[in-house]
């Protein structure tokens, strides 16, 4: 059996750091706004699981419908030797093209939590003695350095979390992305797709209000990493769509007029009554948009697969 590479080039105090910027950053503009990223500690990434299963979120079992169906497809346009995933957490749908792929060398897991890297890793390992899986401590939307491993490259970036990304953070991910290609590799994206207003509305505001402590989770992390005092109960969770954008603002609307105190920032921040923090873009995409932004890039789109429902796609992209 093949033993586990870990390679970090994320500081060790890097996350702290981050967070610290972003909120200094974000809670003294106006309107107010935080990257979505720090929804995931281990509470938010445990209450994005139970979303995953909601009846209103499509995303996750759209997308796997699509990987059951068409990684062969994937694994024979792509002919990849080596693997990398962008922000593979646990690795689970990554299984469907790891058995499509029968001349794989190699797996890079990506992420910027070791323990999930490390888990999901040796799991891999057991299952698969032969694999070589290499996991890269990083954070993905900065330029990575990836180990050298045989190409023809894939490279996968699941779930939609492009959509996460405004669109000039979005040309600059991939343009990073490309860069790590030779000519002949691939990108395997997951976009999820622009349509009913109702339906994605409900999506990011479900009837249970996962998504709503999801969303003010965001609150617990800034408290006990920062020390501020934010009270979730007096912040509303709110789900919107942008016709114009193409994309759903998760926000958090504050109940009454407060002031919260963030100690490690030395902060105390204001907001009025019904005043507003946005908290998560998450863009829908059409085919041509997708198509313009991976050519902008030297990216040319060659398939495009979609659920049943033609609710998400999996495209592939290669590098020109």
């Amino acid at each position: 059996m093949s033993p586990l590479h870990v390679t970090r080039t994320l500081p060790e105090d890097a996350t702290d750091a981050a967070l610290r910027a972003d909120v200094l950053a974000g809670l003294t503009v106006n309107p107010k706004t935080l990257p979505p990223k720090w929804f995931y500690d281990a509470r938010g990434s445990e209450l994005f699981e139970q979303i995953t299963e909601l009846p209103e979120y499509y995303p996750t079992r759209a997308e796997r419908e699509i990987l059951v169906a068409r990684s062969g497809e994937i694994a024979a346009a792509s002919h990849a030797r080596t693997l990398v995933e962008l922000g593979s957490g646990s690795s689970e749908k990554t299984r469907y093209l790891l058995d499509a792929l029968t001349s794989l060398a190699a797996y890079v897991p990506v992420d910027v939590s070791e323990s999930a890297l490390t888990q999901a890793g040796q799991a891999l390992i057991e299952e698969r003695p032969g694999l070589d899986v290499h996991a890269l401590i990083a954070d993905f939307t900065a330029p990575l350095a990836l180990p050298e491993k045989p190409g023809p490259r894939l490279v996968a970036f699941l779930g939609g979390t492009i959509g996460n990304l405004l669109p000039a953070e979005r040309a600059k991910f991939l343009a990073s992305v490309r860069a790590l290609l030779a000519p002949g590799d691939a990108l395997l994206l997951g976009t999820d797709l622009v349509k009913d207003e109702q339906v994605l509305v409900r999506a990011y505001d479900d009837a249970a209000g996962v998504t709503a402590a999801f969303n003010k989770n965001v609150l617990a992390v800034m408290n006990r990493e920062l020390g501020a005092d934010f009270d979730p109960d007096a912040f509303d969770h709110l789900a919107l769509w942008d016709s114009e954008q193409e994309w759903i603002e998760m926000r958090l609307r504050s109940r009454t007029e407060q002031t919260v105190k963030v100690p490690a920032l030395d902060l105390a921040v204001h907001f009025a009554a019904g005043e507003e923090l946005r908290t998560e873009v998450s863009a829908k995409f059409r085919k041509d948009g997708v198509s313009t932004e991976l050519d902008a890039v030297g990216l040319e789109l060659t398939h495009w697969w979609t659920d049943t429902e033609s609710r998400f796609a999996l495209s592939l992209s290669v590098a020109r």
